[in-house]
């Protein structure tokens, strides 16, 4: 991957429905090679997925908050994943180093709807210990990090 790519893959995570024809313009390159690129990024995995970015406010999903949970043993690994890919509110879950084991990201309508979900992952079987933080606002958040160049 060289700095042509990152910058192609720039435009992309700016605005994944950018056509070819427009990056090549601003990277000086032709369409066909652009294209080109970009499916090399697909084929080798650099790229796995285009998506769509929710603005969680906009469907009424103003609260976010992050909980980190910490399981008594090992042996409820299993079982507390199943249990989370079960929760549409936990965006994210993430299995962690440090005093707790998961990171579970969360987007919720009110403070009511956090207070029930957290009840709900509190209760799961093997859970010890939670530790939520509400975001209050948030100051960068983007989906990848790229490369430098």
């Amino acid at each position: 991957m060289d700095a042509i790519d990152v910058k192609i893959l720039e435009f992309l995570r700016r605005n994944a429905r950018i056509n070819a024809s427009e990056i090549g313009e601003s990277i000086n390159m032709s369409v066909s090679a652009v294209i080109e690129r970009i499916k090399k990024l697909e084929a080798t995995g650099v790229i796995k997925q285009y998506t769509v970015i929710v603005d969680h406010k906009k469907v009424e999903k103003s609260i976010s908050a992050f909980i980190s949970v910490r399981l008594e043993t090992p042996k409820f690994h299993n079982d507390f994943i199943n249990e989370v890919n079960t929760l549409a509110e936990i965006s994210e879950c993430h299995y962690i180093a440090g005093d707790y084991d998961f990171l579970l990201r969360i987007y919720t309508a009110s403070t009511d709807t956090l207070t029930t979900l957290l009840n709900q992952i509190k209760s799961m079987k093997g859970v010890a210990l939670t530790r939520t933080l509400v975001v209050l606002s948030t100051i960068k958040d983007i989906s990848s990090v790229l490369p430098s160049d």
